[in-house]
């Protein structure tokens, strides 16, 4: 997988056994100005035979629960970063479940970003579109450690935006 995305068009693959995330991560892509396709899978052993199948194209990223039935996420990115035809597989961990040992895990182990899923549709869709924007302008190299988890500030209550109206990033460079 090459490094540099193709900017017009994204192929996006989403690992969650809830249905309503699939839902609501339909909806964040539908005001995208970029054409997405989107391909869901349930479980982590679905994630793997659709990933290790021949027939299949590989994503430009995987945005990955961790708490799926079968095989978990923790499992599926163990596999994928020993599997020399999907190691380079950019990977975004997307679930409810956040603890700063658990996204270091995580960040040893190859993740290249962490969304804690928002409570808010409105921040789960600028979560969910700024990533794609990171990833359509080829970040998809692993970034340094404070760059890692992708969040929304609060203060008084209110969203505080930041970067590009959501994630405090460094302003210039890539990551790549």
């Amino acid at each position: 997988m090459e490094p540099k995305q193709n900017k017009t068009s994204l192929n996006i693959l989403l690992a969650d056994d809830d249905a309503d995330d699939h839902t609501f991560f339909k909806e964040a892509l539908k005001e995208f100005s970029l054409s997405i396709t989107l391909t869901t899978v349930a479980d982590g052993e679905q994630l793997m035979n659709h990933l290790t199948s021949e027939t299949n194209q590989l994503p430009h990223a995987l945005f990955l629960d961790l708490n799926m039935p079968r095989k978990n996420g923790f499992e599926c990115l163990s596999e994928i970063k020993s599997n020399e035809k999907l190691k380079m597989l950019p990977i975004i961990i997307y679930s409810t479940t956040f603890h700063k040992k658990i996204a270091d895990i995580l960040y040893e182990n190859g993740a290249n970003y962490y969304i804690s899923k928002p409570t808010e549709i409105l921040h789960l869709k600028q979560a969910v579109q700024q990533t794609l924007m990171l990833i359509a302008e080829g970040n998809i190299l692993q970034p340094k450690k404070e760059y890692f988890l992708l969040t929304v500030e609060r203060k008084n209550s209110k969203p505080l935006f930041w970067f590009n109206n959501f994630f405090a990033l460094p302003m210039a460079p890539k990551f790549n």
